[in-house]
């Protein structure tokens, strides 16, 4: 069984903090998600706000390059930290890698107080490593924990989790490190932190391998072993297209996530403190579409939210695009914008309610793909398929940072065209996504049919 025998009965989606078999798990991840964004967003206001890039188009590689280096690890390891997952006690895994976090948040603190951009990218690197070698934990360990009536509510409560320590990160990590001395309080805190994370990973219970995930061999060929977990993650089409709906929405996340430090200031020509609330109106939104999911679902897996979320997306993203064009010609004449001015301005509160609902129905969207994936794969390649997911993740997010170099330092495209640009191809990817596996519009139907009918209320 995945829960002791003495568990209580669910009552509701957070009844979860209330167990042992979540609880640690859930802080010790909320607090490695936090010192990422730290340590990322205190880099990334460092570039964009005292123009250390040296010009407007070497910040925007500068500010793609960092992207890029965090997410490049989990293409270059995710097979490895896969076979660790399946084969050795979760637990454990995650107690040696919050260990290894501390050390590099010493490192980033030296860096952080020398203001050497080359070393903090090496830093962000290596944090990057380390959170590919979490990944597969992350989400194979859920499953084993807890029942399947639990998992949406588990995954609902890990991606609020994960983005509202996205969202303190950005805060505080933007806030802190624009102060005096601001740099060596942000190192700071990241160590405490991970110490903190450390000692909360300690209470995980055991999360131990299966017999059969132990057996064969450790193959340390990235190459032949992900094509193998590649070949895993196939046999079921529903769990490959749930994959590569999940790594398109990190795509088109992180497209809109990396590009909002040099739009918020070059586009809305607003204050270095205005990044922090965009950020935080996109995070705040996918929290609350994560919550939702469960709601809305009852707390069933439910493959009819996967459409819901992806039109959400393009249909947001399109009306920035407008609300920025409107917002620019209504205010020609505004710089430095401060966060509470910029509400009160023309189009200034629409645009922070589009970053909101595109947000929210990227957690509407990408709830239910996680869940999917844990509940239609077997426990003892469920680290393995997973660690395909974070490839593919980490292949379409370094396309995504490509994309942002091209088209903004290449090509010259403003910041609200690229964002056009990706809502565009968002509804073409999602539209041959549902088009090859009808599994997601079919369920869809049913769901509306049911809300909509006599029994709607059951």
């Amino acid at each position: 069984m995945n829960q002791p025998q003495d568990t209580p009965i669910r009552t509701g989606q957070f009844h979860l903090f209330s167990q042992r078999r979540f609880l640690p798990f859930f802080i010790t991840q909320f607090l490695g998600a936090l010192n990422d964004n730290l340590f990322k967003n205190a880099l990334l206001v460092i570039v964009v706000s005292t123009a250390v890039a040296g010009s407007e188009s070497n910040t925007n590689f500068v500010t793609n390059l960092a992207a890029g280096l965090f997410i490049l690890p989990f293409f270059l390891f995710s097979t490895t930290a896969g076979q660790l997952a399946d084969r050795y006690d979760k637990a454990l895994l995650i107690r040696r890698i919050k260990m290894a976090e501390i050390i590099l948040m010493v490192a980033g603190c030296y860096a952080l107080w020398l203001g050497d951009i080359p070393l903090m990218l090496g830093i962000l690197f290596f944090l990057g490593v380390q959170s590919a070698f979490f990944g597969p934990i992350k989400y194979s360990i859920i499953p084993q924990h807890l029942d399947s009536n639990e998992l949406l509510a588990g995954n609902a409560q890990t991606g609020m989790g994960t983005f509202v320590s996205i969202l303190l990160g950005t805060l505080i990590g933007g806030w802190l490190v624009t102060a005096e001395q601001g740099p060596i309080y942000v190192g700071a805190l990241t160590i405490l932190v991970a110490i903190v994370g450390w000692l909360s990973s300690k209470k995980i219970p055991e999360a131990p391998s299966t017999a059969a995930a132990q057996q064969g061999t450790f193959n340390l060929n990235p190459l032949s072993e992900t094509a193998r977990n590649f070949r895993l993650a196939r046999q079921n089409p529903t769990v490959f297209f749930c994959i590569i709906s999940i790594s398109w929405f990190w795509l088109f996340g992180g497209s809109f996530l990396t590009q909002v430090p040099n739009y918020a200031i070059t586009v809305l020509n607003g204050h270095a403190t205005l990044i922090s609330i965009l950020l935080a109106a996109f995070i705040v939104g996918v929290a609350i579409g994560s919550l939702l999911c469960h709601r809305v679902s009852k707390g069933e897996v439910e493959p009819g939210l996967v459409p819901v979320g992806a039109l959400g997306l393009s249909v947001f993203a399109i009306d920035l695009f407008f609300t920025t064009a409107s917002y620019q010609a209504a205010n020609p004449l505004v710089t430095a914008v401060l966060p509470g001015d910029f509400a009160s301005l023309t189009g200034g509160f629409h645009v922070m309610l589009d970053l909101m609902f595109i947000g929210m129905f990227g957690g509407l969207l990408i709830v239910p793909l996680y869940s999917m994936i844990q509940q239609r794969t077997q426990g003892d390649t469920r680290a393995r398929v997973i660690s395909i997911n974070n490839i593919i993740n980490a292949l379409f997010m370094v396309t995504g940072a490509v994309l942002g170099m091209l088209f903004l330092s290449v090509l010259g495209w403003t910041i609200p065209q690229f964002f056009l640009a990706v809502a565009l191809m968002n509804g073409l990817f999602f539209a041959t996504v549902f088009i090859r596996d009808p599994i997601f519009v079919q369920r869809f139907v049913v769901w509306i049919s049911r809300r909509a009918g006599p029994d709607s209320t059951q």
